[in-house]
Parts: C-alpha cells; sequence; structure tokens
C-alpha cells in the first residue's frame, strides 16, 4: 500500500512541483468558492434567470476563445514562469475589487458581467502557460503523473470549495466568500517567486531577438497533420461546449427543478467532484501514452452517465448519478489531455496546450447561452441530457472514424462472459 501511495502521489516528491501544486489547491479552493457565490450572486441580481447566468458564463470564457492562441505563443516564446506570475497578480487584483463590491452592497449585475469578461482575460494567459509549464517542472518521465495530479488538485478544491462556499454563503453572504477567494489567490504568487530556476526541465531562453517567432497558424497546421492529436480536441471540443457546463446547470437544478439553495448547489458540485477526484486519481499510475481507444471508451461512458443526470426524476438520485459522471467527466478529459501532451513536439507545446485549452473551455461561450436559454425554456434537466447526446452522438461518430482508420472492428464475446475486443482487419 505505501509503494503504491509512493508511486501514486510520486511528482510531489520534486519541489518545485510541489509548490506549483499546493499554490494551485489553495487558489482552487477559493475560485471555486467564488464560482459558487458568483451564480448564486447572479440569480439574486437577475430575479433567477438562467439566461443571465449563460450570459456570465458565456462572458468568462468568450476570451479564452479569443486571447487563448495568442497566449500559447507567449509561452512557446517567453519565460512560462514570469507569465504565470503576471497572470495570477491580475487575477489577484480583479478578485480584491469585485470583493470590495459586494462587500459594500455596491455591486450591480453589470458590474458581475465585467468582472466575468476580466476574468476570463486573465484565464486566457494563464491557463495555456500553466499547462505547459508542468513538463518544465518534472520532466517526461513523471509527466502523466504531474497531470493527473493536476486533475486530483483541481478536483479537490471542487469537493471543498462549493461545500464551503454554499455553508457561508448561508452563513454569512456572498461578500466573505469573494474576500477569501481574493486572499487565497495570493498563494501562488508566493511559490512561483519561491521556486528553483535552476532545477526547470528546460533549456536557457536564447536571446529575445535570437528566438523561432512562434506563430499561431504553425501551431493550427501542426495539429491538422497529426490524426492521433486532431480526434481527442474534436472530441472535446463537442463535449466540452454541450455536456460541460455544470456550473450553469447544477445551479439551475437546484434552485428550479427542486427548489432548494444554495448549500443544494453545493452538495450538487461537490458529489460532482469526488467522482471527479476519484477520475484524477485513477490516472496518476499511468507511465505512458494513452490509447486512443481509452479515450474514446472514457468520451461514451462520460456521455451516458451526463445523461442519465439529466433525466433523473429524485433529488438523491441525482446526487448519486453525479458521481460517476464527474468519474468519467475527468478521466476522459485527462486521458485526452495526456494523449495530446505526450505525444507533441516539444517546440510546439505552448501552442498546442493553447489550442487544447481552447476546445476544453473556449467553447463555453458558444454552448453556454444556449444551454441557459435550453434550461430557463425546457427545464434544467433538458439542458444536461440533452447535452449527453450530442456528447454520446460525437464520441460514436468519433469512434466509427477511428475503427474505420485502423480498419478495425469491435467483437462482442458473450461466453462465460460478455467482453468487448477491438479485431484489426489483420486477423
Amino acid at each position: 500500500m505505501q509503494a503504491k501511495l509512493n508511486t501514486m502521489f510520486q511528482s510531489l516528491q520534486v519541489r518545485n512541483y510541489r509548490l506549483f501544486a499546493t499554490g494551485q489547491l489553495i487558489k482552487m479552493i477559493g475560485v471555486w468558492m467564488m464560482f459558487v457565490a458568483q451564480d448564486w450572486l447572479v440569480l439574486e441580481l437577475s430575479d433567477d434567470s438562467a439566461t443571465a447566468l449563460g450570459v456570465v458564463v458565456a462572458l468568462q470564457f468568450t476570451p479564452v476563445l479569443l486571447l487563448t492562441l495568442l497566449s500559447g505563443r507567449l509561452a512557446d516564446r517567453y519565460d512560462k514562469r514570469m507569465l504565470l506570475f503576471v497572470a495570477n497578480a491580475f487575477w489577484t487584483v480583479l478578485a480584491l475589487a469585485m470583493a470590495a463590491l459586494v462587500l459594500t452592497d455596491l455591486v450591480q449585475l453589470w458590474h458581475v458581467f465585467v468582472f466575468a469578461a476580466l476574468l476570463g482575460v486573465a484565464n486566457a494567459v494563464e491557463t495555456p502557460v500553466r499547462q505547459s509549464f508542468v513538463s518544465e517542472l518534472v520532466g517526461t518521465s513523471l509527466l502523466p503523473n504531474a497531470l493527473s495530479l493536476n486533475a486530483a488538485v483541481f478536483n479537490s478544491a471542487r469537493i471543498i470549495g462549493p461545500a464551503v462556499a454554499g455553508l457561508s454563503i448561508a452563513a454569512v453572504g456572498t461578500g466573505p466568500v469573494f474576500l477569501v477567494t481574493a486572499l487565497s489567490s495570493i498563494a501562488p504568487l508566493v511559490n512561483v517567486v519561491r521556486m528553483r530556476s535552476a532545477d526547470l526541465y528546460r533549456k536557457d531562453l536564447p536571446p529575445l531577438a535570437d528566438r523561432a517567432e512562434a506563430k499561431v497558424v504553425d501551431g493550427l497546421r501542426y495539429v491538422w497533420r497529426r490524426p492521433d492529436l486532431l480526434l481527442p480536441m474534436a472530441l472535446m471540443s463537442v463535449i466540452g461546449m454541450t455536456l460541460f457546463n455544470f456550473q450553469l446547470t447544477l445551479a439551475a437544478l437546484a434552485k428550479t427543478v427542486f427548489n432548494t439553495g444554495a448549500a443544494s448547489f453545493g452538495l450538487f458540485s461537490s458529489a460532482l467532484a469526488v467522482g471527479a477526484l476519484a477520475g484524477a486519481l485513477a490516472g496518476t499510475g499511468r507511465r505512458s501514452r494513452p490509447s486512443v481507444w481509452v479515450v474514446l471508451a472514457a468520451a461514451v461512458a462520460c456521455a451516458v452517465s451526463g445523461t442519465l443526470v439529466g433525466l433523473a426524476p429524485g433529488y438523491w438520485l441525482v446526487v448519486a448519478l453525479l458521481l460517476p459522471t464527474g468519474f468519467f467527466m475527468v478521466y476522459f478529459a485527462q486521458a485526452a489531455n495526456q494523449r495530446v501532451q505526450l505525444g507533441v513536439d516539444e517546440a510546439f507545446r505552448g501552442r498546442v496546450m493553447a489550442l487544447w485549452v481552447l476546445v476544453f473551455l473556449g467553447t463555453n461561450p458558444v454552448g453556454a447561452p444556449a444551454i441557459g436559454w435550453i434550461a430557463e425554456t425546457f427545464g434544467a434537466g433538458a439542458s444536461i441530457w440533452m447535452g449527453g447526446l450530442i456528447s454520446l452522438a460525437a464520441a460514436v461518430l468519433a469512434l466509427a472514424w477511428q475503427l474505420r482508420r485502423e480498419g478495425a472492428r469491435l467483437r462482442l464475446r458473450v461466453l462465460p462472459r460478455p467482453r468487448f475486443y477491438i479485431v484489426s482487419a489483420d486477423c
């Protein structure tokens, strides 16, 4: 057991990664508290409008759609550690300003809109840089483990943050929650400064005039010529746009379908996050690039479980179904991320990971307003199961394309127990 735990958390033995992970955990707990508080604040300021909630989510992710590819270019050309510090500092200033508005009761709905858009700008710069920076913290051999631990950190925060936020909002209101978010965002700033440059796994940057131009279009061409990278990205773009909108749909489900308060929204989010944490930890033992079949199977399972959440008729059944949904959601996303990261050339890592962030987060502005409208018109449950069915169709089409490309087929063995096989055309 001890050996298994040591293997699971192996990347934490690296000092720079340990600083990175602890800083991110503290910050992300505050971020998830802020997400719950922001959504609840929007519903209070807009008379329970799911459309307004969708607009906030869209504004939060639109900068990711517009700016992420340029951020990937920055990551391939400049010091990632410095870029992380600047982006996080900007985020801290934003969080402090928003906390001041809420605490003084001056906040209006348009303030939340502006805050969400500016927050999106900070995320558009920070996220692709952070994704590509992990390889410099641990090197290639530990990269799969570090990526899985990143997901574990993210989802641990998703468990703690919403639960604490739901109770805090019920007890003291949204203002103190925003203040805690602002204070927690200082942690990654301190830890980035404490990292040792000499321990980073990277080549020394040449003088600026001698560095490659790192054109965005070259990164796009690189991915287009690599079907092994293109398929997980295309699949993620569809599932991310149609199903990964739980920040919006669970808030609407708690308030408009089950007529419950912030604590129930926190419980829904925490149940999803518990499953997601298990999905992240399930991938920590991986030491090589996951196969395309692992990615596709996880995508199908994610879509099916998400569809069932939308169709569930009871409160506690929703809570129960959110556990496997969270598991397969993160297991799929992490397997796809690892397949991309472990297959990319170092010179293109920043731009490719920027494209990954674009399809993972940048599709939300396209889907969120439509999902919000569906939730308001047909019900929050319908907005979830419709997204699940669209995701399932995309996963099945991707599976059929991959089978045809490799000349393989699926075979079901019934006895002695049901089991699926992928059989190549040469067998």
